[in-house]
């Protein structure tokens, strides 16, 4: 048997031949250095940075938001933004007043706000967004004028708005502007309209009826179209005062001689102040005639009770000039505008509360000047003006509260209240009077603090009432705050200046300040916790107010 041959020995991998592809003319043989890539396949920049150089980065600016904090660390980094419940959402209670919600939304950052609403109009496309806007800035006119404060405009604007379908608005109130501004998307652009408040006046009947015409366009039961709107409007701008001016001018008479005999005066007295004032009323009337500015009507309007008063002295009657003086003082005191510029400064304003503060100090002067020409004059014929005999206090409680009432009431008809708001204006006002009797002359406590609480139980039930009826609180609480009006003080300091003892009359003067303001943070507090009993707007989210410095 004959062995077969063995066959040749397996070469080795690297011995391996290869294919035909990889036999390539440019393939270097075997043994043979790699030569370096060519320098075209590596294009190098002259911008690029040498090999082993680590670039800097950028610095931070100085104080940016976006630098890496120093101790931040991945291990301690806080949880995400949105946590895995969600993001709880703010519904409001359509059942609260329309005031209430609409300052709660404005209150609100914009990203908190809630969903929009759908429309309630018929019409799917809407009125459109120029006629909105100035419908707007037309009745927030209105407001502004009547004195309203710079946050319940913005409100209405905003409620006027949502209304008609137009959510993503931003409206704002200074002093004398009011501006509106309409973003549709965030892709396109936003229509801005503007209105200029350039007269002022005081018609709480028009005031009223301008509650009743935003209350109906807020409800869902009514169907109130732009135009119907502007009808309304138009109609409100036309009717005339509720009364007439002999009216107006006889009440200004009551008014001081009610308050000459809060402060003491008798029937004399009475009748004395009342000329005094309707002297004043009609002086102030042919000014604005002529054309003159407020702070020349104030400045005369001031100076026929003074001299009345000085008059008395001369003729060594037996009676008391300083109550007739003080009385004619009680209708010129801007009350309505020092409230209104605390309550502007308080819910964020500063600089409408600013301006309504140097409208209230250049009237406050006018009155200064007016009566310190007077008793200037007086004190170069020797009459003996004492202010200490006028300190006396007299405690007549049921012609007190009368008088106080009578104040109310006629202060009431100078604001062109209507006839329906006139007797719980002085209801209230009797309240606070009693309330303040109690404290200062009968507790004989501080003046400062009974003023304070008395405003505040004005501000209080002026706001319940308010509610209840769902309009504007100014006609139950403007007037109700007449008989705390610091026409005392103000008269003691100006007479003190014009004896030459001017540490006496500033400081006389400054209590007159203080009292004032006691007055106004006491309205705004009232009125803060009345809302309290109300139903609260929100649903998820308590009412918040606006959040400012944190002292830093």
């Amino acid at each position: 048997m004959v062995a077969e041959p063995e066959g040749p020995e397996e070469a080795p991998e690297d011995r391996k031949p290869q294919s035909d592809e990889a036999r390539s003319a440019f393939v270097p043989p075997a043994g043979v250095e790699q030569p370096a890539p060519p320098e075209e396949e590596h294009p190098t920049s002259e911008f690029s940075l040498p090999s082993g150089l680590t670039p800097e980065p950028p610095p931070e600016q100085e104080g940016s938001a976006f630098a890496t904090p120093a101790t931040y660390s991945a291990k301690s980094s806080p949880p995400v933004f949105t946590p895995a419940y969600g993001v709880p959402m703010v519904r409001l209670s359509q059942d609260a007043p329309w005031q209430d919600r609409m300052r709660t939304m404005l209150r609100l950052p914009v990203h908190e706000r809630p969903v929009p609403e759908a429309a309630r109009k018929e019409d799917e496309s809407g009125p459109s967004v120029p006629r909105v806007l100035d419908l707007t800035l037309r009745i927030g006119e209105l407001l502004l004028a009547g004195g309203e404060g710079a946050e319940d405009v913005e409100a209405a604007m905003f409620a006027i708005c949502r209304s008609y379908g137009l959510d993503r608005v931003e409206p704002t109130v200074t002093f004398t502007l009011l501006s509106v501004t309409y973003q549709p998307s965030l892709v396109d652009d936003p229509v801005t309209a503007n209105r200029t408040v350039r007269r002022r006046g005081t018609d709480y009947t028009r005031l009223a009826a301008v509650y009743t015409l935003l209350a109906d366009i807020n409800a869902r039961a009514h169907e109130v179209t732009p135009e119907e709107a502007y009808r309304r409007l138009a109609e409100i701008r036309r009717n005339r005062h509720p009364y007439p001016g002999w009216v107006l001018t006889a009440a200004a008479g009551v008014l001081a001689g009610a308050a000459s005999v809060l402060l003491g005066g008798g029937p004399t007295v009475f009748f004395v102040a009342a000329l005094g004032a309707v002297l004043g009323d009609r002086l102030a009337w042919l000014c604005a005639g002529r054309g003159l500015p407020e702070f020349y009507q104030f400045l005369v309007a001031a100076m026929p009770p003074a001299a009345m008063g000085v008059l008395l002295t001369l003729l060594h009657a037996d009676l008391r000039p300083s109550a007739v003086i003080t009385g004619g003082l009680f209708a010129l005191i801007p009350g309505r505008a020092l409230v209104a510029a605390v309550q502007d400064g308080l819910t964020g304003f500063y600089i409408t509360a600013s301006a309504r503060l140097l409208e209230v100090a250049y009237f406050f002067v006018a009155i200064v000047v007016g009566v310190l020409s007077v008793l200037y004059v007086a004190v170069q014929f020797d009459a003996q003006l004492n202010p200490e005999g006028a300190l006396r206090a007299v405690e007549r409680p049921v012609t007190q509260i009368l008088a106080s009432m009578v104040l109310c009431a006629t202060f009431a008809i100078l604001l062109q209240q209507s006839r329906a708001t006139v007797l719980f204006a002085t209801l209230n006002g009797g309240v606070a009077w009693v309330i303040y009797a109690s404290i200062a002359v009968t507790a004989e406590g501080s003046t400062v603090m009974a003023t304070a609480v008395a405003a505040g139980l004005v501000g209080l039930f002026g706001q319940l009432i308010a509610r209840y009826h769902h309009t504007s609180s100014l006609p139950y609480v403007t007037a109700a705050i007449g008989p705390l009006l610091p026409g005392s003080a103000t008269y003691f300091g100006v007479l003190a200046i014009a004896q030459n003892n001017l540490d006496q009359g500033f400081a006389s003067l400054a209590k007159a300040a203080a009292l004032a303001l006691a007055i106004a943070i006491g309205v705004n507090l009232g009125s803060e916790l009345a809302r309290l009993f109300m139903q609260a707007p929100g649903a998820a989210a308590a009412r918040r107010a606006a959040k400012r410095t944190r002292g830093f």
